[in-house]
């Protein structure tokens, strides 16, 4: 690897391993084994590297929690097929913990990262109707405004699920506890008896 893609994996192991308030140039730059100049010349600054770092890093994920739901994407029943979805996507949370560690450190942080907001802005539309196709087994999404709706209820789903996991790991909800909720809400809200 070069000078820069040293950078980017040491970033990404320092936002992993210390969050990113506490990560440091210097931090970077000695992991990278490359001197603190070579941040600037490359990125710009350490805030560019470690958005460039966590863009990465959950473009990762997507790509591991695509590959641990297409092995229920052939289930023909909807139901079990989100049952296990969401006890896959679970399961990918220790794993990836420092990644969802970095995002809601980050979250308390936007106002002051303009930069980072607005590319997770426009990504959030993608990301939506990226999470409505993995759940419903299909290779590509379509963007219409009934596939964003499935994309916003799955990833606030999954926020919880992240948020649950991150103070309890043991008693996170899994894929059954979300089927029984949304079958008791879907008839209290719509009036359908629950099944």
């Amino acid at each position: 690897m070069g000078n820069r893609e040293d950078l980017l994996a040491s970033a990404k192991h320092c936002l992993y391993e210390k969050g990113y308030g506490r990560t440091t140039a210097r931090d970077i730059a000695s992991g990278a084994g490359v001197s603190l100049a070579a941040i600037g010349y490359h990125y710009g600054s350490k805030d560019a590297l470690l958005i460039q770092a966590l863009v990465e890093a959950m473009g990762e994920w997507g790509t591991a929690i695509g590959t641990a739901l297409a092995s229920s994407a052939d289930i023909a029943d909807p139901k079990e097929r989100f049952v296990r979805s969401w006890d896959a996507m679970r399961d990918s949370f220790a794993t990836h913990r420092g990644l969802w560690t970095v995002q809601f450190e980050i979250l308390g942080q936007l106002e002051s990262l303009p930069k980072l907001r607005e590319q997770l802005a426009e990504a959030q539309k993608l990301g939506r109707l990226g999470l409505a196709a993995l759940f419903q087994g299909k290779a590509e999404h379509e963007d219409t405004p009934d596939e964003l709706a499935k994309g916003v209820f799955y990833q606030s789903l999954l926020l919880g699920q992240a948020a649950h996991w991150l103070i309890d790991p043991d008693g996170v909800p899994g894929g059954e506890d979300y089927l029984r909720a949304m079958a008791l809400v879907s008839g209290e809200v719509l009036g359908a008896p629950a099944a």
